[in-house]
Parts: C-alpha cells; sequence; structure tokens
C-alpha cells in the first residue's frame, strides 16, 4: 500500500506547471504562499493554488496558514495559506528494495563494534574517487554544483543569517558566507545514528572537495538540514 502511495504521489510531478510549484517550494527552505509561488513560477494565483493543494493533498507539501503581513490585531488581515516541503520521504523501487533496513543494521553494527574510524576512513576515499583526476574544489561556487550533484540542495548564507544570493553564477565574494545544505542524502539513518552517519558525511564530503583546496567542510548541525557546512578555507580558522 504504501510503495502505491509513493507512486501515486510521485506521478503527479509529471504536470510541468506542478512540478515547477513543487521545486519553489522546496528550494525556499521556508513558508511560501500562494502569491508567491505563483509569480514565481508565471502562472495565475487560482491555478497556483489548485496545483498547490493537490500536491498538500498528496503529502509532497504540508500546508498551514499565518499572517503573511508580520502584523496582528484589528487590519493585519486575514491568514493566508502557506506551504513548505512534507517531511515525509518518498520513494519507488522496481522490485521492490530495502537498501534503508540494510544501512540501518550496518549502522547499528558498526557503531556497537565501535568501527567510526573504520567508517569515516572508507567514507573519504569514497569522496576521493568521486572526485577522481579533478583538483580540490576551487571555490564555493564550484562547491555548491558538486553538491548539488549530489542532492545536498546547497545554497549561501551570509554570517547574519541574510537571505540566499540569488546570482549563483555572479563574481560576487564569498567572504563571510557559509554553504549550507537544505537536504541530507542520508537523513534516515543520520536521525538513528547521528554521530556515526554525520562523522561518515563529513569525511565523504572531505573527500569529495579535497582536504587542501579552497573550501573546508565542518560539522554546524541544524535542524532539518544537513550537518556539514562548508566554508572558503581562508577564513575558517575552526
Amino acid at each position: 500500500m504504501e510503495d502505491t502511495q509513493d507512486i501515486d504521489a510521485i506521478a503527479m510531478l509529471q504536470d510541468p506547471v506542478r512540478r515547477r510549484l513543487y521545486e519553489y517550494v522546496v528550494t525556499q527552505g521556508r513558508e511560501v504562499g500562494r502569491n508567491e509561488a505563483a509569480e514565481a513560477t508565471g502562472v495565475a494565483r487560482t491555478l497556483a493554488a489548485h496545483h498547490l493543494d493537490k500536491l498538500a493533498g498528496a503529502g509532497l507539501l504540508e500546508s498551514g496558514s499565518r499572517r503573511l503581513t508580520g502584523r496582528s490585531g484589528p487590519g493585519a488581515g486575514r491568514p493566508a495559506k502557506v506551504y513548505t516541503r512534507a517531511r515525509a520521504e518518498r520513494s519507488v523501487s522496481l522490485p521492490a528494495r530495502d537498501y534503508r533496513t540494510a544501512a540501518e543494521l550496518l549502522a547499528e553494527a558498526a557503531e556497537q563494534a565501535g568501527l567510526d574510524a573504520g567508517l569515516f576512513a572508507a567514507a573519504r576515499r569514497r569522496g576521493e574517487e568521486l572526485r577522481g583526476p579533478a583538483a580540490p574544489c576551487g571555490g564555493l561556487e564550484e562547491a555548491m554544483k558538486t553538491l548539488a550533484a549530489r542532492g545536498y540542495e546547497p545554497h549561501l548564507e551570509a554570517a547574519e543569517h541574510a537571505e540566499d544570493p540569488t546570482d549563483a553564477e555572479s563574481a560576487e565574494d564569498t567572504a563571510g558566507t557559509t554553504l549550507r545544505m537544505r537536504n541530507c542524502p542520508f537523513h534516515a539513518v543520520a536521525e538513528r545514528f547521528p554521530p556515526l552517519v554525520c562523522g561518515m558525511n563529513l569525511a565523504l564530503l572531505e573527500g569529495l572537495l579535497g582536504a587542501d583546496g579552497a573550501v573546508r567542510a565542518r560539522m554546524d548541525a541544524r535542524p532539518g538540514e544537513c550537518c556539514v557546512v562548508v566554508e572558503d578555507s581562508k577564513n575558517n580558522n575552526h
């Protein structure tokens, strides 16, 4: 039954308008209102509302309501409907596979046997293998592309937690910014074995980005995001 529900939910994204709305909402990392989503994707508000509610009904988005003006009391206006990415995961495998259970069993055995150091070393080697003959990462913009290709959903955040820079291709100086990731590809297992899996993730990214390059990965966990952040190595004294 769960596999059928996942197939039905993922099939919702075949509609190009629905998919654009979904991708916009999940990349914001915050609640998004109907007007904003409609304007960002170039569709009418009524059409956006229809598709956003469909996505929420399928469990791909979560919906709620709040006043977007930031005011309260008389004259603040009615609460607006807002959407965020659903916390539940969706996956389809044909034929059925259960890699998550295997990963959890292996993580449990490694943790009980004290194999952390061996796992971290293996993860660092795998990261180096994935990078191949390429030189260590040359900067945060290059790191963003590398991490995006692996599903981490990276975004630049200023030290004051300002809004993300919108032009990833610009030559804007990224000094003082941190590269955070809205998605952890190992989220389900990391929730059960955080020290082990987060340490593995850090080692993997150190190998992937290169320990002696222009960027440096370090732990800085934040709820709902990847436990690792990436910074310019010349500005990182941690």
